[in-house]
């Protein structure tokens, strides 16, 4: 009976645990992998155009998303460490998980807020909410991860690891099919987008009650008495600091630390920017973005179980190492993406129809048409004002500080503009497509089976420095195969997908098998921190390589990290790191039983 009492609570625990990542992945799926990142550029795009200067040079949307990740994971890496000393030695792991879930969910529910303050201060607000709900969601993460090694033995740890990336990718996938649901079922609603924002924070914020029910707060044997915060952090800093001058005595665990560093780094790095790479360099649409990341989350969460398998038969390195192999193919695959060179009338930006009735062309945006910049001071405004007579265009309603235009939409969605073209205006237009990232198509009349297509488009290649292997791939594979960005971006979402639950959930599992129990805080404090740092580290080399670039340099940069902590990986010694945990368990032990 009192055996069949323990196997229910542990399975409690392990449910409560499953319940945060189920609970989590809604802002890591719905808001920052699937609408955030397309939702900011667009909010971005419609201030600033395709780049705004800051710090004296120019930014694009997706440098910008990725400066704020990387500021939300500097404040957590360093403060992890410090509060993870604490945490190990005062029973405030949960209260710590409470206060900074609370800081995450709540931020993502004011995203919400975003369009409702202005065109000028909207992608502002979104900015800060979404490094604030990061801070938040990294921060909490410490915390959750150092509860892995109380929910079981080492034996455990893949199975029960794995199993909360499993229910991470099916709990914010049910909640992606519902936000996909509303982005198709009620097009142009202005009101979608904010709405998954905010049920992101409520669904984050709503199981993570069931964590909260069911974990208990690790037992310390000899608790810490309170002490005031400079106190505190005083003796948190002086433990770091013995723990880094003994590092010898974990050499392993501080390797593989290294080694994570380098591998997760480039996999998060990769995941977190995927949907904003999708969206401001391959030209995807929001929708596209959210089935591909759908279908990812389907794909991901029996994969995670099959790497249980893969690991027990493997072991949990050797399985880890596979994974690291598959994502370097994978990200090759990603430089290759190309949308197809536009063919048909209807796939341009700018559509011209000669209309005999009227002798005047009938001029259209596209359905889906990136915004043009509304600020007036912006160049794309510039160059849309400059050409208002022969745009589909109309005044911005919107913008009150001046005059300012957008393409031409009602609530049924874009409209017809009657327009007189003229070799005159036509040749201007062209002189300029070089400051602009549309294209237009004309049939009919006078200048029937003409195209122009802006150097900044999705689809011109051939000016970046990587830009020949996603031409070369055009050529050669998806223009022969007819597969649209849409399916290249699919067909890597399903393989990635695979990979994800796996690596993540094996790389912690191989880490909670070498830390010690009783230092369990300190240590994950020091994997969050080698965490951080990677996801500091990675979309600073994104937004630098980036701006001094562009968006696929950056990509390559990052995945070569991958590449090194693979490298770095196959010298680490499980088994030495086990061994090494266990004696310093029972020397704390030892020295606990002494002095109580």
């Amino acid at each position: 009976m009192e055996a069949t009492e323990v196997i229910t609570e542990k399975d409690q625990r392990v449910r409560g645990y499953c319940a945060y990542d189920w609970g989590k992945s809604a802002f890591e799926t719905s808001v920052t992998t699937a609408i955030f990142p397309a939702w900011f550029a667009y909010l971005f795009a419609e201030a600033n155009g395709i780049s705004t200067k800051m710090l004296g040079s120019e930014w694009t949307a997706d440098a910008m998303y990725s400066a704020a990740v990387m500021i939300g994971a500097l404040l957590v890496a360093i403060c992890a460490p410090s509060l993870g000393v604490i945490a190990d030695r005062r029973m405030i792991k949960m209260w710590w998980l409470k206060i900074l879930t609370v800081l995450g969910s709540v931020s993502c529910i004011l995203l919400a807020l975003s369009p409702y303050l202005g065109v000028s201060m909207g992608w502002i607000w979104a900015l800060i909410m979404f490094m604030m709900a990061n801070v938040g969601l990294n921060g909490a993460g410490v915390f959750y991860n150092a509860l892995l090694p109380h929910m079981g033995d080492e034996s455990e740890m893949d199975s029960i690891s794995n199993k909360a990336f499993a229910a991470g990718y099916l709990g914010g996938g049910l909640l992606l099919v519902v936000h996909l649901a509303l982005v198709l079922g009620l097009p142009g609603q202005s009101w979608v987008i904010p709405f998954a924002m905010a049920t992101s924070g409520i669904w984050w914020l709503g199981f993570a009650q069931m964590t909260f029910r069911m974990v208990p707060e690790p037992h310390i044997e000899n608790e810490m008495e309170p002490m005031g915060m400079v106190a505190s952090t005083k003796m948190a800093l002086g433990e770091v600091k013995a723990t880094l001058s003994d590092i010898k005595s974990f050499r392993t665990l501080f390797f593989y630390m290294l080694a994570y560093f380098c591998f997760i780094d480039g996999i998060n790095s990769v995941t977190a920017l995927a949907g904003v790479f999708g969206i401001v360099v391959l030209g995807l649409t929001t929708t596209g973005l959210i089935l591909t990341i759908l279908i990812i989350q389907f794909v991901a969460a029996p994969a995670a179980i099959g790497f249980t398998k893969l690991a027990e038969k493997w072991g949990t390195k050797g399985a880890l190492q596979f994974s690291l192999v598959c994502w370097c193919f994978v990200i090759v695959g990603a430089l290759s993406f190309a949308p197809l060179e536009l063919e048909n009338h209807d796939e341009y930006d700018m559509q011209y129809t000669y209309n005999d009735e009227t002798g005047m062309y009938d001029a259209i945006a596209r359905d889906g048409v990136n915004p043009i910049a509304a600020l007036p001071e912006d160049d794309e405004q510039q160059w849309a004002l400059e050409h208002e007579a022969i745009l589909p265009v109309q005044q911005n309603e919107d913008y009150k500080s001046g005059y300012a235009v957008q393409w031409a939409t009602n609530s049924d969605g874009p409209v017809n503009v009657s327009v007189t073209l003229t070799a005159e205006a036509l040749a201007a237009l062209e002189a300029t497509m070089d400051e602009s990232r549309f294209s237009y198509s004309i049939v009919g009349g006078e200048f029937a089976n003409t195209t122009g297509l802006g150097v900044n488009h999705p689809t011109s290649l051939g000016d970046g420095m990587l830009d020949f292997i996603p031409k070369t791939a055009r050529a050669l594979v998806w223009a022969p195969l007819g597969m649209s960005v849409f399916f290249q971006f699919l067909l890597l979402g399903v393989f990635g997908g695979a990979l994800l639950g796996g690596s993540q959930g094996l790389a912690r599992s191989m880490f909670g098998q070498m830390v010690p129990e009783t230092r369990s805080a300190e240590f994950f404090g020091f994997f969050g921190f080698f965490g951080k740092v990677a996801a500091l580290l990675g979309p600073l080399i994104y937004s630098v390589m980036t701006v001094w670039f562009d968006s696929r340099v950056g990509i390559f940069a990052i995945s070569l990290l991958i590449v090194a902590g693979a490298i770095m990986l196959r010298k680490v010694d499980v088994e030495d790191g086990i061994a090494v945990a266990r004696a310093e368990d029972e020397r704390n032990r030892q020295m606990d039983a002494a002095t109580a």
